[in-house]
């Protein structure tokens, strides 16, 4: 083996030495190529584009090839706007994308990948295979129509809205139910979310639990975007946040203004309309539609008094008419009864008078037939101890005083 000392060959420099890289790349790789490759990271910076590719493994999610890509300001001013137009997204992490390339080494910044095309319909095929299957999980649960399945009360007044604080769509809206031509009133609470970006997912949900722990405040929810960028719904294709939807307890009305395609949360939701101010037409509509029932059934309600009243008038008229009739026959009637009253108030003293009288009739004769002198008078005598009539002898002791009456006359007497 041969050693070389510094002094026997001067080395390279860095430069010189990644200057023969760029020009073996240059050289060896003149063409462009059309690569397919996941975004782990998209910026933005001075109208420039620079992005982070990673290939993943078939069995997970770890990276087995990563690469710089960078598209310049002049390409992406015209890239950026078809590419958006097309898919209805913007470029993020986690998107499936096909880049036409060429390679190129900077001595000072290294290698990247220079992106002159991209292809939109690509990442519209990924994207349409991962919404259904997030689609096809939701029915696989049995929970895709469950949001539907539920009423939304005559009399929604009562709302609660996810949207951010500061989106037009959101004043909108507001001022749409306030401002309504038939005077409704209604009561808004607004639970603040993030409605763009890669936090959307998060920060719905979170609102969404907010409004979980106070569900008997609310009559539905309203989940409302507008004012931002609408190529970025990115947010509304979660399964996460489609669960929670299909899943929640109160109706969700979604007006998140995509104009393209519905997201899967529009999918799920009770209702879906295209921007917040339809979704306040819908409110306004709802209790419109209570208030014509009301009116319908009002109307019908003063129909049905108005035939009775006159029915019942006609009724009331032909019975006026009999009463006079009716009065003469109950005024004999009554004439008769009283007639035959006062005679039997008048006959009854007489009969109770003569059976009195009879009554003490035979009494006295009873009585006349129990007087003792009769016995006398007969022959018997009544002997008296004390003044009462002796009946038992054994009931007397020696000594006893007696008396003895007889018809005319008594002896006393002592018992011995």
């Amino acid at each position: 083996m041969t050693h070389y000392s510094i002094t026997d060959r001067r080395p390279m420099t860095l430069l010189e030495l990644n200057t023969m890289l760029r020009s073996a790349i240059e050289t060896g790789m003149p063409d462009e190529y059309w690569v397919e490759a996941e975004l782990s990271e998209a910026r933005e910076s001075r109208g420039h584009c620079y992005m982070e590719l990673v290939e993943k493994d078939g069995a997970g999610n770890t990276p087995i090839a990563r690469a710089q890509a960078k598209c310049w300001q002049n390409t992406w001013s015209l890239l950026r706007p078809y590419f958006e137009r097309t898919t209805g997204q913007r470029l993020r992490p986690g998107m499936k994308v096909m880049l036409k390339v060429y390679a190129r080494y900077h001595e000072a910044y290294g290698f990247s990948w220079i992106v002159t095309d991209i292809d939109p319909t690509y990442t519209i095929g990924d994207m349409a295979r991962k919404r259904q299957m997030i689609i096809d999980s939701l029915k696989a649960a049995g929970v895709f129509d469950l949001n539907k399945e539920l009423a939304l009360p005559m009399f929604t007044q009562r709302i609660a809205v996810i949207s951010s604080e500061t989106a037009a769509g959101y004043d909108d809206f507001r001022n749409q139910l306030t401002d309504n031509e038939y005077g409704f009133a209604f009561s808004v609470t607004l639970f603040d979310a993030i409605m763009q970006g890669e936090h959307v997912e998060k920060s719905i949900i979170a609102a969404l639990d907010l409004i979980n722990g106070r569900a008997e405040d609310f009559d539905c929810v309203v989940i409302i975007r507008g004012g931002g960028a609408t190529s970025d719904m990115s947010g509304f294709d979660s399964l996460a946040l489609a669960e929670n939807v299909a899943n929640f307890p109160l109706p969700v009305i979604t007006g998140i203004g995509h104009d393209r395609d519905e997201s899967v949360t529009d999918m799920v939701a009770h209702t879906s309309v295209k921007t917040p101010t339809a979704a306040a037409a819908m409110l306004i509509g709802i209790l419109k539609s209570t208030a014509d029932t009301i009116d319908s059934y009002g109307e019908r309600i003063a129909r049905a008094t108005s035939n009775r009243m006159e029915t019942e008038h006609i009724r009331i008229g032909r019975l006026a008419e009999r009463i006079p009739a009716l009065f003469s026959v109950a005024k004999t009637k009554r004439e008769a009864f009283l007639d035959m009253l006062w005679m039997r108030i008048c006959s009854a003293p007489r009969h109770i008078l003569t059976a009195e009288t009879h009554r003490v009739s035979m009494l006295a004769q009873r009585a006349q037939a129990l007087d003792p002198t009769l016995l006398l008078k007969r022959g018997y005598s009544i002997t008296l101890h004390n003044g009462r009539a002796v009946r038992d002898a054994n009931k007397l002791k020696p000594g006893d005083e007696i008396e003895t009456r007889f018809e005319k006359g008594s002896v006393k007497a002592v018992v011995k």
